[in-house]
């Protein structure tokens, strides 16, 4: 275990708590108090993964020491045996968590679903990936909120935005963006043939107020609109419902889940906000890519996941290779398989 280099790199984590301590007692720290409880929270983090990481080192070492011992006292082998066995788990843990160290991971999200190509079929297929999501966050006890909602001419729906709130949401449900793609027997189809459907996940962070993302006011057009049924139960039947059009970008967001006009018009921009933060941090990753010469693909839009439900039972990730037969159980919201599987690939990736 190397204790330099990466997402272990200790001298630099020593030296950002050193300049951290030395910045908290220095005269004026607390003028900014929002920026100085970010830091104290940036050096109590620090503090605690070094003095972790470093514990795991003294252990591992300590083991290192007694297999030359065991050699001579058989009695030994079953100790060091089974202390090997509680670093390694506990490594695997602690590497996990490091999966989920992003700036924003620790906050809620918002995951759009959006309808491919397929008319009905894709449509369908799209509310099935919403109740999937929304059975998953259920079961982690998370809030949900569906703020925007456009149904399917004949079942379905087209698109849906929903807010996820709780700690870590984002954490997880960033390994979803991308195009999933379904494999079945359509019940739409009075021949019962196998039709292939796919829909695209989106899913953003919620800023805080004080990161920057640049919106001009002349930059986005704002209409406001009759809220439908399909936003939530509370929806008025007025004007409430606000579109936001993001004129240089061209992306377009709705919301008409809020009662008032101007909460609509919060929370659409809110999206937007979040949507406009990712498109740059895949603008830097696909950058980053070709600095290092590496042939990725980073473009979130592309396919990651296949659920085939004809001729056989099977949900694959196409990224991580991680499977399973129990499709049933993963369209009830059991994906927590596929989602740390990918998270540990992540581990030393923003390095």
């Amino acid at each position: 275990m190397t204790r330099s280099g990466g997402v272990f790199d200790f001298p630099v984590k020593e030296q950002r708590i050193e300049e951290l301590d030395k910045e908290s007692v220095s005269p004026g720290f607390w003028d900014d108090q929002q920026d100085a409880q970010k830091k104290m929270q940036e050096l109590s983090s620090l503090r605690e993964s070094v003095e972790l990481w470093n514990g795991m080192y003294q252990r591992a070492a300590d083991a290192a020491e007694m297999v030359e011992l065991a050699e001579d006292d058989p009695g030994l082998l079953t100790e060091l045996e089974q202390e090997a066995n509680a670093i390694t788990a506990e490594f695997d843990r602690r590497e996990f968590a490091l999966a989920l160290g992003g700036e924003h991971d620790r906050g809620a999200a918002i995951f759009s679903i959006h309808a491919g190509a397929g008319g009905t079929e894709a449509q369908d297929w799209t509310q099935m990936l919403m109740r999937m999501y929304l059975r998953w966050a259920e079961q982690h006890k998370y809030k949900t909120v569906i703020t925007d909602m456009t149904e399917g001419e004949e079942a379905g729906i087209k698109s849906v935005t929903v807010e996820v709130d709780g700690e870590y949401a984002y954490g997880y449900l960033k390994a979803e963006k991308g195009t999933h793609r379904l494999v079945r027997l359509s019940p739409f189809d009075s021949g019962n043939r196998r039709h292939t459907s796919f829909a695209k996940v989106e899913v953003m962070p919620v800023l805080d107020e004080d990161i920057e993302v640049e919106i001009d006011p002349k930059d986005i057009q704002i209409e406001v609109f009759l809220s439908g049924g399909a936003g939530g139960q509370n929806v008025q039947k007025n004007a409430t419902a606000v579109r936001i059009r993001h004129l240089p970008s061209g992306i377009i967001v709705t919301c008409q889940n809020e009662r008032s006009q101007v909460q609509n018009k919060e929370s659409a921009m809110k999206v937007l906000r979040g949507k406009l933060y990712e498109i740059e941090q895949e603008r830097l990753a696909e950058e980053k890519a070709r600095l290092k010469g590496q042939n990725v693909d980073a473009n979130f839009g592309a396919q990651i996941r296949s659920y085939v439900l004809h001729p056989y039972q099977m949900v694959k990730d196409l990224r991580t290779d991680a499977e399973t037969g129990n499709t049933t159980a993963v369209l009830d919201g059991d994906i927590d398989m596929f989602i740390e599987a990918w998270l540990k690939t992540q581990v030393g990736e923003e390095e």
